[in-house]
């Protein structure tokens, strides 16, 4: 954990990736709803000064904020003031910075005021997070730029510790123990199965996980994780596919959803088993 502490209170991490686009098109894909929602959870954007920002990130989880400076195509700044229930707002900046030879920077930069550590942990937290969706933006504007996307994103509460949640979830998906380049194949009960590729293995404090290359149902992304939330483990599948299959790829949700809930099934269900 990184957090930048200042003599004024203010608390901040702040994560950045390369990517390839001019600023205009990447400022598509971190500051519209479709280009959001294409990389990271689903999203709704009232691009301008004193519009919203809404991110889902499933399980009635809605992250609502403020934009409170837009200034296309290289920044924009969203205040929380929900995010830390009982603690001071958050202030997420993004920005796009032109490197040449058609690639750019995107940084985000959270922070927040506060006189005491109370908050670091969560904002910590925050910073581990960012890298793998940055790798799914990398790919998406690398490779599906341009194209149809659809996504969802699914998770699933459990009281067992993240290391023992992930085993048994890793294990579901075919890849007991796995590594890069290791083929995958999974298929929900009635549902279209997913077939693809190991592209990275984490494995953080707070947690493990994967994501996958999919070639099928759709061509596109997957990432599986059980990570510590809050003081609670969350099982959590994410989805991203792209071209003319992605709507079709992307409403085979519900099958994914009963095969998430089956493998980790609500503690009073678990309980009366």
């Amino acid at each position: 954990m990184s957090v930048k502490k200042e003599p004024s209170g203010r608390r901040s991490v702040q994560v950045e990736v390369e990517v390839p686009g001019t600023p205009e098109q990447v400022w598509q894909a971190i500051a519209s709803g479709p280009g959001i929602s294409a990389w990271f959870v689903p999203t709704q954007l009232d691009g301008r000064a004193g519009g919203s920002l809404a991110l889902d990130f499933g399980g009635g989880m809605v992250s609502s904020a403020k934009i409170v400076d837009w200034q296309p195509p290289r920044r924009f700044v969203a205040e929380d003031t929900s995010w830390l229930q009982g603690g001071p707002p958050v202030a997420t900046e993004w920005s796009v910075e032109s490197r040449g030879g058609g690639k750019c920077i995107v940084r985000v930069v959270h922070s927040l005021f506060a006189s005491t550590d109370q908050w670091d942990d969560q904002l910590g937290s925050t910073e581990n997070g960012w890298p793998g969706y940055f790798r799914v933006l990398r790919h998406y504007l690398t490779h599906h730029r341009g194209e149809p996307s659809a996504s969802f994103v699914l998770m699933a509460p459990t009281t067992v510790a993240p290391a023992t949640a992930w085993t048994q979830f890793a294990r579901a998906l075919g890849v007991p123990a796995p590594k890069l380049g290791q083929a995958l194949r999974c298929a929900p009960p009635g549902g279209a199965a997913f077939v693809g590729t190991v592209q990275a293995v984490d494995d953080q404090k707070e947690g493990q996980g994967i994501m996958v290359h999919l070639q099928e149902p759709a061509p596109g992304i997957a990432l599986a994780n059980a990570m510590n939330c809050m003081g609670m483990c969350m099982a959590t599948l994410q989805a991203y596919f792209y071209g003319p299959r992605a709507a079709a790829a992307a409403a085979q949700q519900a099958h994914w959803q009963s095969w998430l809930v089956a493998l980790f099934p609500p503690a009073a269900e678990s309980a009366s088993g």
